[in-house]
């Protein structure tokens, strides 16, 4: 069970002798506290009710704080009890304190494939594009959260997958090594039909049939197609 309250902490007065007011947290015997950034004098709070006393300054402002930060911790408390994740009190804290900035599935794969352009790992950039393309043709938009792609959301996208035909991103790249010349590994895979070589200098050419007397088309790193 966790347990969620407001104290004054007297155990550690301030430098203006005031006392600092904290939210602590109780879980599993162990307890932590989370510092409001307020205090105040000591015979201005109630120690047996632990709450502001009636000729506490600022005590509206005061309670409406102390009411909003339970508020926001308990609040935390059931979403992780929904999503089945267990938490100890320190990432309880944590978690509050520190809250993750959320991004959605698109941006994240944004970021990603920009990061891989700037590192110029084209092969794994075209990969990782393929697949955002495929889910966004399948979503038709892609301002989602990680949450919202569960098991159902899956299912219902290898499904249409397999309507397709065939898939934006093979689903069953098989990647061979091939040799090492100068320090620079070479290897293959099958994509719709056509054997894609890269190595690990970031350089991609994809052979149709892999024959050399077919055309061919080489992706150098600025992306051009020639």
């Amino acid at each position: 069970m966790t347990t969620v309250d407001v104290i004054c902490y007297k155990y550690k007065p301030l430098k203006n002798g005031e006392l600092p007011i904290k939210i602590r947290i109780c879980k599993d015997r162990k307890t932590r506290y989370i510092n409001l950034g307020v205090s105040t004098q000591a015979e201005d709070w109630d120690f047996e009710k632990n709450r502001p006393k009636p000729s506490c300054p600022n005590k509206e402002v005061l309670e409406k704080l102390i009411y909003n930060k339970i508020s926001e911790i308990k609040r935390k408390i059931v979403e992780l009890k929904s999503e089945n994740k267990d938490f100890s009190v320190a990432t309880l804290v944590e978690n509050v304190s520190n809250p993750t900035k959320f991004i959605t599935v698109g941006e994240l794969f944004k970021q990603h494939i920009h990061c891989l352009e700037e590192g110029k790992r084209t092969g794994y950039r075209l990969s990782i594009q393929q697949t955002y393309n495929s889910l966004l043709k399948f979503n038709r938009h892609l301002d989602i959260p990680f949450s919202e792609m569960d098991c159902n959301w899956l299912r219902r996208y290898e499904t249409w997958l397999r309507k397709q035909g065939k898939s934006e991103n093979n689903r069953t790249y098989e990647v061979s090594y091939l040799f090492e010349h100068d320090g620079v590994k070479v290897y293959r895979f099958m994509d719709m039909g056509n054997y894609v070589y890269f190595t690990t200098k970031g350089d991609v050419t994809s052979i149709k049939n892999d024959s050399t007397k077919e055309r061919t088309v080489t992706i150098y790193r600025d992306d051009t197609v020639r």
